[in-house]
């Protein structure tokens, strides 16, 4: 039996806005994390400690702002830590789970899609990630992978649904896991763990963003209201479900699937992607975002830029104050929170309101003259100089790399 929970619209109203004279009074104090804009729990970035260790066993630099008092010192890089290896040898049951594996790699919603596998798997059982095709992943061991099963062959690229669902009903002739999770993502794995779901006749819970005494619980009714029901054996999650593997490094041994996989005529044929214009790409759907903020200082070089390189464009909100991008551009807690695989920030200092809203792209590059700016110690790549300049290099590089694969294709 479902339980509906009705949530005040005006209440999460207050406490997502911290401009509201209300909004300290809808905190706790010391409070670890809150409900993010779409109900999935956001961190509070005010209680991080100095440092952490990220989900690929290095130790991360504090992003809240504690460390700018420190005269524009740096601390030191990057530490790598030796995690503590989770070995099962014999599990007493499987966990499945069907990342999207966008670009052939993790997505920051995969791995908190393995997060929550890892916690119902608890100590006894073992996190089966079944991948389609070629990757490009080497990080599955931190990730929180037990065993990896490769299922490869022509008839599962591009977009194939229907040879996937049977593969995956062959998985599940063979291991019959306790539970199947999947990504309910626009990138195939809500369509494809829907289609699951009515192979195996089970019926799934979507858009679950939290998973706690048993109970799953998903939004509902426009995302106003919160349904929760038993754990089923087939969850659809949100972003955020839970927090990824951190602590623990993981075998990540290979499995070979030995039951044979039905085939079928397919009824639907992949024509490949269609071309689409990034500049009409909502943000928070954009897979790769260029942003700018102060220090842009020519900003038809800027646009230029995001043509070459096929990003949608982005901007800080100090850019658009000053009337450089529009409003429905500005990233950040007070604007859109974006879940780019790319984000390329281009003469952005980092405010915590920036830093939060970009806190689930999975790879951040920043260009920024000040070594010592949040920004930088945000960023997986970072570039020190001009950003005029490195704009123009940029330009020059996507062109010389169109034209030599037009040559080659020719």
């Amino acid at each position: 039996m479902s339980d509906i929970i009705r949530r005040d619209p005006r209440a999460e109203w207050i406490a997502r806005n911290r401009l509201h004279p209300l909004h300290a009074a809808m905190q706790t104090q010391g409070q670890a994390s809150w409900m993010g804009p779409n109900g999935l729990v956001r961190k509070n970035p005010h209680v991080t400690a100095a440092g952490f260790i990220g989900p690929s066993g290095i130790k991360r630099i504090d992003r809240s702002g504690t460390q700018q008092g420190a005269a524009g010192k740096r601390s030191a890089a990057t530490e790598v830590v030796q995690l503590p290896l989770h070995l099962i040898e014999q599990p007493a049951f499987y966990i499945c789970v069907v990342p999207d594996m966008v670009g052939g790699r993790l997505s920051a919603h995969d791995k908190d899609l393995l997060g929550l596998a890892n916690k119902l798997a608890g100590s006894e059982g073992a996190v089966v990630a079944v991948v389609f095709g070629e990757d490009k992943e080497s990080a599955f061991d931190t990730a929180g992978v037990d065993r990896l099963l490769r299922i490869g062959g022509d008839a599962f690229d591009g977009y194939a649904p229907e040879a996937r669902v049977l593969a995956l009903s062959a998985v599940e002739a063979q291991l019959a896991p306790r539970h199947w999770l999947l990504p309910d993502s626009r990138t195939g794995g809500g369509e494809l763990g829907r289609r699951l779901a009515a192979k195996l006749g089970e019926r799934p819970a979507t858009r679950v963003w939290q998973v706690a005494n048993e109970q799953a619980t998903g939004r509902a009714g426009a995302g106003r209201e919160d349904l929760v029901r038993k754990v089923p054996r087939l969850i659809l999650a949100a972003a955020e479900c839970a927090e990824p593997v951190s602590e623990t490094r993981h075998e990540a041994r290979a499995l070979d699937l030995s039951t044979k996989i039905a085939h079928s005529l397919p009824r639907i044929e992949d024509l490949g992607p269609v071309a689409v214009d990034p500049a009409q790409i909502p943000m928070a759907e954009a897979e790769f975002i260029l942003s700018g903020g102060n220090g842009v200082k020519d900003w038809n070089l800027f646009h230029q830029a995001a043509v070459a390189l096929g990003a949608t464009e982005g901007a800080s909100r100090v850019a658009v104050d000053d009337g450089f991008m529009p409003r429905n551009r500005q990233v950040g807690a007070t604007g859109t929170w974006v879940t780019a695989r790319v984000y390329l920030a281009v003469g952005i200092s980092g405010a915590i309101q920036h830093l939060q809203g970009i806190g689930a792209c999975d790879k951040v590059v920043a260009i920024n003259m000040d070594p010592g700016c949040d920004m930088i110690k945000r960023a997986d790549l970072s570039v020190i100089g001009d950003s005029g300049a490195v704009l123009a290099a940029l330009i020059e590089l996507a062109s010389q790399y169109r034209q030599g694969g037009a040559r080659d294709a020719a």
